[in-house]
């Protein structure tokens, strides 16, 4: 197998943050892998509204968030489990994940976002 790649907090770049989450589905996911804290298998962030990631495009979408620096990967035999990095990219890049995800939930509530709310997201 070949192995994880996994950024030190200090090689992570703005832009391949931004890439990462500029595709709405690689939002989503990194969302519900954040809000969980930890997820056991990737099927479980396969299902976005009515519509289910198939398999292949899911992994493609983890290893984009993995080498982003956006999530920590650790492989329990077959399944990864997938770990939000949260707290070391808002350390290192304060507000840029809470500005993203909050443009996106403005986006699809029909509202337009509000940069001074907290929402819901971990400070």
């Amino acid at each position: 197998m070949r192995p994880l790649v996994h950024p030190a907090i200090d090689d992570l770049r703005p832009e391949a943050i931004l890439h990462a989450l500029a595709d709405p589905q690689r939002a989503a996911i990194f969302a519900a892998i954040m809000r969980a804290g930890c997820v056991d298998a990737c099927s479980a962030v396969a299902a976005l509204g009515d519509r289910v990631i198939p398999k292949s495009s899911l992994s493609n979408h983890v290893k984009v968030l993995r080498e982003a620096g956006l999530i920590r990967s650790e492989r329990h035999g077959v399944e990864l489990r997938n770990h939000s990095r949260w707290a070391e990219v808002d350390q290192r890049f304060p507000g840029l994940l809470a500005g993203i995800l909050n443009a996106y939930a403005s986006h699809l509530a029909g509202t337009p976002p509000n940069p001074l709310a907290s929402g819901d997201l971990p400070a």
